[in-house]
């Protein structure tokens, strides 16, 4: 320390104006204090201005938003600090006469400040680098931030060692032995966030869930599109734009929906069912069958199945005198296919993939007729709108078969109350 610095000045002054020894070491303190405060917060604002000036002129003239992101996360302030604390670590020793343990605790908080700006610093580039890579279609879906959170811990924890070795003057191996002990304590603190890093390695390596993905996940009500991906939770915005927020570890030990593959594939799926009542199910008669023939997409079939069927019925020379006997057509029957011709005939349906319509087991509520197909449009909107309109046709369709959608309301009015 030098022998002569600005308190010492001050004191001297004080005491040549009459104070004595106290006052004078007090106010002298006090005035060097404010002066090295006030000296400080001017450079800080200084280079603040400056450095953030040059940064602003550099993005503007470049096309990369690396160095946009860079002014985003305050890089340029946190680089201001650095030339404040150095001017501190240069000229502290010139303001005060202190007791030397006095004088090493604040260039130890000096120190220690100094790795607190170093951290800020590192965070500060790692969240840009992680910005701008969500900006490259390679890796904008990629949980980027899981392996971010994980380098941050690992370095706050090791910043905390140093700054307790730097202010306590012991060595940072005396602080590893002691929190080795503590092995079990720090599992258990850190618990969410291990299983989230190990699940964010499998969610990554086994590529399970990415960001822009549409998830379902009924346990935790989710149902729409993951947002982020980090160590600890997956957030995801649902279609009400509500965000529910799911623990990493979650997405690899509990069952989930991710609907990627139906949009990668050429068409998404239609899969719902139609309930014939079954006591409407008949077979038809020639007049029924002549009247249905008016329907262009069933037109040519029908002739070649009542041809077919005729002669089925005259080679075996069977009784038709009762409908029941030998081979006939239903109304059933023509309206699957009907149905399916009318799907296959839809310029909004992907004719390569399948399309059918089917007949399922009977249930209590009729006879499911089941359509099946894939839809062009995958966006859930336009898909929806589809699915609506052919089933506003087939329902409408029915009538013409003789056939009767079932509906619980004319049981229950069938029903008549007790007395």
């Amino acid at each position: 320390m030098n022998d002569f610095n600005i308190q010492s000045l001050i004191k001297g002054i004080l005491i040549d104006n009459g104070l004595n020894e106290f006052w004078s070491q007090t106010l002298s303190f006090g005035v060097s204090f404010l002066l090295i405060f006030i000296s400080s917060l001017l450079i800080y604002f200084v280079s603040k201005k400056i450095i953030v000036k040059i940064f602003n002129k550099i993005s503007k003239k470049t096309d990369s938003k690396f160095d946009d992101l860079l002014i985003l996360n305050k890089l340029p302030v946190i680089l201001s600090y650095i030339i404040p604390i150095y001017y501190l670590f240069e000229f502290f020793p010139d303001f005060f006469t202190l007791e030397i343990d006095v004088n090493n605790l604040f260039l130890n908080i000096l120190e220690a400040s100094t790795v607190i700006i170093f951290i800020w610093l590192v965070r500060a580039i790692l969240k840009t680098t992680s910005d701008y890579l969500k900006t490259l279609p390679n890796f904008k879906d990629k949980p980027i931030d899981s392996y971010i959170q994980v380098f941050m811990i690992f370095l706050w924890f090791l910043g905390v060692l140093l700054i307790l070795s730097i202010l306590t003057e012991k060595d940072i191996s005396t602080f590893i032995a002691t929190l080795g002990g503590l092995t079990a304590v720090i599992l258990f603190v850190f618990k969410d966030s291990i299983l989230g890093f190990v699940a964010s390695v499998q969610i990554t390596v086994n590529d399970t869930v990415r960001i822009g993905d549409w998830i379902t996940m009924k346990n935790s009500n989710a149902d729409g599109n993951v947002i982020s991906i980090s160590l600890s939770s997956v957030q995801v915005q649902n279609f009400d734009n509500t965000i529910t927020s799911i623990p990493t570890y979650k997405l690899v030990s509990d069952s989930f929906i991710n609907w990627r593959g139906m949009s990668d594939s050429e068409g998404r799926r239609i899969k719902r069912s139609l309930l014939i009542k079954a006591n409407s199910i008949k077979f038809l008669k020639s007049e029924e069958i002549k009247k249905l023939k008016k329907i262009q997409l069933i037109s040519d079939f029908i002739t070649n199945r009542e041809n077919e069927i005729t002669d089925h019925n005259n080679t075996n020379k069977v009784n038709k005198s009762i409908l029941i006997n030998g081979r006939n057509m239903t109304n059933l029957g023509l309206f699957r296919k009907y149905t399916e011709s009318y799907l296959k005939n839809h310029e909004m349906l992907n004719n390569k993939m399948t399309i059918m319509c089917r007949q399922l087991a009977p249930t209590s509520q009729g006879i499911p007729i089941e359509i099946y197909a894939f839809s062009n449009e995958k966006e859930w909107v336009k898909y929806e709108q589809i699915m609506s309109d052919i089933f506003d046709h087939l329902l409408s369709s029915i009538n013409y078969f003789n056939l009767e959608i079932f509906e619980l309301s004319q049981i229950l009015k069938k029903i008549k109350p007790l007395k």
